[in-house]
């Protein structure tokens, strides 16, 4: 007779990053915290204009703190805050709307909890569960800047612009991040790429919502990201040093 399995251990912190999501938080909330694996959940309130942080304020259960920024900053400010203040071994990012399902922790964290990996992928676009059908240019978008990032950090993801992704603790300690809105998400691929961290890709389900239901990320979002991509590449430096160079020294090197 074979021996059960002991029932998985609180080990993650949850970061939700949030911004005039009244009509969806008190729910994300409630699915993170029945997850068995949720030590903590971490609300930054982006200076929200709706009752986001008066909601995320009533709820009674103690793993939940609501941390407030003074201005709304973007998706990378409250991300900073939230992972300085998490103290759990590993951290997640949890998007406030609907559609990442807290369901997927526990394939999420399988190659951390057996000690395969330092950073998990969540990919929309290698398997996993269902998928809404949303906007197809976004999804050419997507494949676009993940092909690209990896053509500059030489990994193989599939989904580079995925919210999901778990990070070991000491992973996010061991680099500081820039960006403030959404070029988080190509700035912490480059850097775990360029630490040499052991990366894991794994399906999750999508319930992609539109922007008719709150969704936010724009064009001027994926310009930024091809720019972020570049930035922080190994060839970030030298792009860098290159734009600081005075445009004397430039002329007079041409010259020369």
């Amino acid at each position: 007779m074979s021996t059960p399995e002991p029932p998985p251990q609180p080990c993650l912190s949850v970061v939700i990053p949030a911004f005039n999501e009244q009509a969806t938080i008190d729910e994300i909330i409630r699915r993170v915290l029945a997850s068995p694996y949720t030590a903590e959940v971490i609300v930054v309130d982006d200076a929200s204009t709706d009752t986001t942080a008066e909601i995320v304020g009533a709820v009674s259960d103690r793993r939940v703190r609501l941390l407030s920024q003074p201005h709304n900053q973007g998706k990378g400010a409250a991300l900073r805050r939230g992972f300085s203040e998490a103290k759990s071994p590993y951290v997640i990012v949890q998007d406030a709307d609907l559609e990442y399902d807290p369901a997927d922790y526990a394939s999420l964290l399988e190659p951390l909890l057996r000690g395969a990996a330092d950073v998990v992928f969540g990919s929309r676009f290698s398997g996993g569960g269902s998928h809404r059908v949303v906007y197809y240019w976004h999804s050419v978008g997507n494949r676009f800047l993940t092909t690209m990032s990896n053509v500059f950090t030489n990994i193989n993801l599939t989904d580079m612009e995925t919210c999901y992704k778990v990070f070991r603790r000491e992973v996010l300690a061991s680099f500081v991040l820039e960006e403030d809105r959404f070029g988080i998400e190509p700035e912490i691929t480059a850097k775990v790429a360029r630490g040499g961290w052991r990366i894991y890709e794994v399906g999750i389900t999508y319930a992609g919502r539109t922007y008719a239901e709150g969704k936010k990320i724009g064009w001027r979002d994926g310009v930024r990201a091809v720019y972020c991509i570049l930035l922080y590449s190994p060839l970030g430096p030298r792009l860098q040093v290159r734009k600081a160079e005075p445009l004397i020294n430039r002329i007079t090197t041409r010259r020369a």
